[in-house]
């Protein structure tokens, strides 16, 4: 599993929205998204790791490293 901090979370509308972004990329697996821990973990099977950043980017949330 990775892992990525996302900042600028507050709610669990914020945490579905990153869930469904993240999703939506199609080579992620097994998405959970934790509002207290500000991360996202999966299973990735080939997604570069800056297209996953620009998901959460464009909903308007800060992804880390």
């Amino acid at each position: 599993m990775e892992t990525i901090k996302i900042s600028g979370m507050s709610c669990q509308h914020c945490v579905e929205s990153v869930k469904k972004a993240l999703e939506g990329l199609g080579g992620l697996k097994q998405v959970a998204v934790n509002l207290e821990a500000g991360e996202a973990s999966f299973e990735n099977s080939g997604i570069e790791r800056e297209k996953i950043r620009a998901a959460i980017s464009r909903i308007g949330f800060d992804p880390g490293e």
